[in-house]
């Protein structure tokens, strides 16, 4: 029990000290500064990788920038605190701190007129492989998801976890997926992607399935 302790307190320092540097993005708000989350765990669908579930709190101040570091360069998001999604920041934090995302492979491309976005956070292939828990959708229902949006896949109401999505072009869907940010470099990254063209595996159309030169995620660090 001592190592994974120690991994949560080493978390939680790492995580207290990322909000201090953080800065402000909105004015002050009616928000508090700390929500509750919930996560709960899947023991029907199991952690791909060990990790530890975040605390069951989330700032709403501030932002964090998060690099991506796929093989066809690296791709920077804001993600918002301040935001309607602030849980699934903290999410999206922890996953980070814990490296689930290092060494890991966007399983599904997508550039139809409906749908233009890279999923990424499955380990094993589409939608299979997340943290081992699950949780609530934060959305107010005006979302929108313009070029460079970065949200949150799920599989159904409430069962987000480590699928996330980034919108290329744009994604024409309902407002049921929690946003965490925008991207504030990279697009070009994103753009070469879709350049170099999909393999179609889904019934959805030939613009929907593997991306056709594999797209990895090598590492993911805090900051530019």
């Amino acid at each position: 029990m001592k190592p994974r302790w120690a991994a949560l307190a080493a978390a939680v320092i790492a995580g207290f000290s990322l909000c201090a540097a953080a800065p402000a993005s909105a004015a002050p708000s009616a928000k508090p500064p700390v929500v509750s989350c919930t996560f709960t765990p899947t023991p029907d669908n199991p952690a791909a990788r060990p990790v530890l579930r975040p605390l069951p709190f989330a700032l709403t101040r501030g932002t964090v920038d998060v690099t991506f570091h796929y093989n066809y360069g690296p791709v920077t998001v804001r993600l918002n605190r301040a935001g309607a999604a602030p849980c699934a920041v903290a999410n999206m934090t922890s996953l980070v701190l814990q490296h689930f995302y290092d060494r890991s492979q966007c399983w599904r491309l997508t550039n139809s007129a409906r749908l233009g976005v890279l999923q990424c956070g499955d380990i094993y292939e589409v939608e299979k492989g997340g943290p081992g828990y699950k949780f609530p959708d934060e959305v107010t229902g005006a979302e929108t998801y313009g070029r460079g949006t970065v949200a949150m896949g799920n599989q159904g109401p409430g069962t987000n976890g480590s699928e996330f999505f980034i919108v290329h072009s744009f994604a024409h869907i309902p407002a049921k997926y929690s946003v965490l940010g925008k991207v504030v470099r990279g697009m070009d990254v994103l753009d070469r992607m879709v350049a170099d063209g999909i393999i179609p595996t889904d019934p959805n159309g030939p613009l929907d399935g593997a991306p056709r030169h594999p797209v990895k995620i090598r590492s993911v660090s805090f900051g530019w």
